[in-house]
C-alpha cells in the first residue's frame, strides 16, 4: 500500500485547509485510514480515522473542527480542517491499518503552518 498526502500549506488563524490522502497498491487490504500529526517538539498523535464502514473517530482538539471523509473515490481520504490555530501547526501524515496492530503503512507528511 502506498499513500500520498497533500494539501498542506500556510494559513492564518481561523482559516481552513483540506488535506488529501491518496492510496494505491493493495488498497483492498486497508481497514482504516488515519490522519496523524507531529507538532514541533511533540510526539506524533492520531488526529482522526475512518474505517471501511465509514465510521469515524476524532481525537483531542480535532473534535468539532476537523472532518475526515471519503468522496466517490474510495481510495482518497480527506481531512477538512476548520478554525485552525497555531497549535495545529504540524506535519500531517496519513497511514493505513491493514489488520496488524497499529498502522502499517505511512505516507510522507505534508506540512501545515498556521500563523497567528
Amino acid at each position: 500500500v502506498q499513500l500520498q498526502a497533500s494539501g498542506g500549506g500556510l494559513v492564518q488563524t481561523g482559516g481552513s485547509l483540506r488535506l488529501s490522502c491518496a492510496a494505491s497498491g493493495s488498497t483492498s487490504r486497508v481497514n482504516v485510514i488515519g490522519w496523524h500529526r507531529r507538532a514541533p517538539g511533540k510526539q506524533r498523535e492520531l488526529v482522526a480515522s475512518i474505517n471501511n464502514s465509514v465510521t469515524t473517530e476524532y481525537r483531542g482538539s480535532a473534535k468539532g473542527r476537523f472532518t475526515i471523509f471519503r468522496e466517490n473515490d474510495e481510495n482518497t481520504v480527506y481531512l477538512q480542517m476548520n478554525s485552525l490555530n497555531p497549535e495545529d501547526t504540524a506535519v500531517y501524515f496519513c497511514a493505513a491499518d491493514v489488520g496488524y496492530p497499529g498502522y502499517d503503512y505511512w505516507g510522507k507528511g505534508t506540512l501545515v503552518t498556521v500563523s497567528s
